[in-house]
């Protein structure tokens, strides 16, 4: 993503020239300066302007002498001004100021706000590219919620307590909030997870939700089609009965015939429809069958439930006969014990006569016959539980078959003495057609071939065929893909760094939001090398990596821009602000941390000279020119010895 820093801009409070702090694009733009000169308040001023939620820029000069703090970015859109109020007292301001054109005009004053921070992060997001959908559909986790351009700050800022940080390598990700969000983004951010990819993501569980929905319809359906079946023999009759259908009319057994029958009887006028003797004696001859069948089918049932009851109280009985078995055995287990004894050695306790060996051998056989009854009781206990879910499927089926008939029973007793009432025939006929027409529409919409089935095949399909398209699998295969990348840019940057181990290849590891140093056989993580010149350059060539991993994908939405703080302090702890006596350490010492630390300079030329200028880099730092001087695409911004980032005019009403 084109993002490149143009100005920093500080408005007065007490009114005048706004301070304005230039840098080039596709540079490495160095600010040096002395300790308490602001330069730590450059990477804590973006971020306030790009949206935090917090302002974490220094309390003192800074926040008292400043109304607005603005920043001037260079985009694809053209130039854009964000600039957001001093929050005072409070925890940060809502209130911004946004200004885009193609070469904006910085004003010398801002009056009042013209948008809000949602508004620009709005704004921000859409810029950047990045999908308004959750990582997860309807999940309620914030760790799931959508990427937004506030995550990537991460892979942006290196201020000075994260720089040279061996148990955090991430911007804010020493705060949980922060470090399980990027946690998730990551394969976002990577290239394994796509905008579309998050799109068929909910596509997906929009579909499966829809699915679900109409299979639930579906078996709704099914069950009232079924229910209907039971009653649709006993339709039939009454069709015969009401002179709807021919008095030689036979009822089938095949339910198709049954159902081509009341459409046929559907289809008759209820005026043509005539009464006869033979038709109610079909309704007679069926009620006297079924009250015989209720009668065989309530034997049944008394039958299965006295088995039940049989089988209870024998399985009572077992238990308690197991029991029994257990006492005996344990009252009889010191008859083995004392014939061990007995037969042991000529030095046994007590001498056992022929007729008590005897007695002993008698309790020994009885208490074998116990151990193998209660060996053998498992398999009883087996054979009854299969016996008694057996009766209970029997007892369900019976009660079943009862209601059943007795539905039928009701249905043409009820019409049958209606069948007399002969004033009031025709109407009946015709409820009872709109009642079977009714009752075959709901037939036909359970039907397995009907168009509900057909949509919830059609999406069974899309469902198949989108949970292919986000296979775990394959993410999984385009992180490690996109790992080993990293991986391989990574590896030919270490050694142009004052690492302690240079070809030794380095891996991003995304659970643990680190990397680890891979000797050998051994894979060491950052927390567990020593060296602050180690920690420095794996957070350099690691940032540098993604950063050229991002440029190889088009589009991509983490802002091309790089900003250190501080990178020489694991060198150079101690300063002066002797511009003269800069170095006054020992002179080997020195020079060798010198060399240290230009190549860090000279890494951060090479990599924006092979960008093409589409990554732009800001170091803020104490070294001075002496380090970092003469290197083709570095651009000195502002020397911070003497003055800082508040000009010195602003100052001269403090004591």
């Amino acid at each position: 993503m084109h993002f490149q820093l143009l100005k920093i801009i500080l408005w007065p409070r007490d009114g005048g020239t706004p301070r304005e702090v230039n840098f080039e694009p596709g540079k490495v733009n160095v600010i040096s300066g002395a300790s308490k000169t602001g330069k730590s308040s450059v990477i804590p001023i973006i971020d306030y302007c790009l949206g935090s939620e917090k302002c974490s820029i220094p309390v003192g000069v800074i926040r008292d002498k400043c109304s607005w703090f603005g920043v001037l970015f260079d985009t694809l859109e053209g130039q854009k001004l964000f600039a957001r109020k001093e929050p005072g007292g409070l925890k940060s301001s809502g209130e911004m100021f946004l200004l885009e054109g193609p070469l904006v005009a910085i004003p010398k004053e801002i009056h009042s706000k013209n948008q809000n921070v949602d508004y620009v992060k709005s704004a921000l997001n859409r810029l950047s590219g990045l999908s308004n959908l959750q990582f997860e559909p309807g999940t309620d986790d914030r760790f799931k919620s959508r990427v937004s351009f506030r995550d990537l700050m991460a892979f942006i800022f290196q201020p000075q307590n994260i720089v040279a940080n061996p148990d955090v390598l991430f911007f804010k990700a020493d705060t949980t909030e922060h470090r399980e969000k990027l946690k998730t983004i990551f394969p976002y951010v990577l290239g394994a997870i796509s905008p579309e990819l998050l799109q068929i993501r909910h596509d997906l569980d929009r579909l499966i939700r829809l699915l679900r929905r109409k299979e639930a319809e579906l078996r709704a359906r099914q069950e009232t089609g079924s229910a209907w079946q039971r009653e649709g023999f006993a339709w039939v009759r009454l069709a015969i009965e009401y002179g709807l259908l021919p008095p030689s009319t036979g009822v089938p057994s095949d339910w198709s015939a049954i159902v081509d029958l009341l459409r046929e009887a559907l289809a008759c006028s209820p005026r043509s429809a005539t009464s006869s003797l033979e038709g109610m004696d079909v309704i007679m001859v069926r009620l006297t069958e079924l009250r015989s069948l209720e009668s065989d089918l309530a034997m049944k049932l008394s039958q299965s439930r006295q088995r039940l009851h049989e089988l209870r109280r024998l399985d009572e009985s077992s238990d308690e006969y197991r029991s029994g078995l257990r006492i005996q055995r344990d009252r009889l287990s010191l008859s083995s014990w004392i014939r061990e004894l007995s037969s042991s050695n000529s030095e046994a306790v007590f001498e056992v006569s022929e007729s008590g060996r005897a007695r002993i051998e008698q309790l020994c056989h009885t208490l074998e016959s116990i151990e193998l009854r209660l060996s053998s009781y498992p398999e009883v206990t087996e054979s009854l539980g299969r016996e008694t879910q057996r009766q209970r499927e029997s007892v369900e089926i019976n009660l079943n078959e009862i209601a059943a008939v007795r539905a039928e029973i009701r249905a043409l007793e009820g019409q049958s003495e209606d069948a007399q009432k002969a004033t009031t025939r025709g109407e009946e006929i015709s409820r009872f057609i709109g009642r079977l027409e009714e009752a075959l529409r709901l037939y036909d919409a359970a039907d397995t071939s009907s168009e509900l089935n057909q949509e919830i095949s059609s999406l069974r399909a899309q469902v198949d065929r989108m949970s292919n398209q986000i296979s775990e699998h394959e993410i999984g295969r385009k992180l490690e893909n996109s790992l080993n990348t990293i991986q391989e840019i990574s590896g030919r940057l270490i050694p142009k760094l004052d690492g302690e181990w240079p070809d030794a290849p380095i891996r991003l590891v995304i659970p643990d939001l680190t990397v680890k140093v891979i000797h050998g056989t051994r894979d060491d993580f950052l927390w567990e090398i020593g060296s602050g010149a180690n920690w420095l350059a794996y957070h350099v060539a690691l940032t540098l990596a993604l950063q050229g991993y991002f440029l190889r994908l088009p589009q991509h939405p983490v802002p091309a821009l790089l900003i250190y703080d501080q990178p020489s302090q694991v060198y150079f702890p101690v300063r002066r602000a002797d511009k003269g006596n800069e170095f006054d350490l020992d002179p080997a010492w020195q020079n060798e941390d010198i060399v240290a630390v230009r190549k860090v300079f000279t890494l951060f030329d090479e990599v924006c000279s092979k960008t093409n200028g589409r990554l732009q880099i800001i170091v803020l730092d104490h070294a001075n020119e002496e380090v970092w001087g003469g290197l083709d695409n570095v651009h000195p911004v502002e020397e911070w010895r003497g003055k800082g980032l508040v000009p010195e005019d602003w100052l001269i009403d403090v004591v």
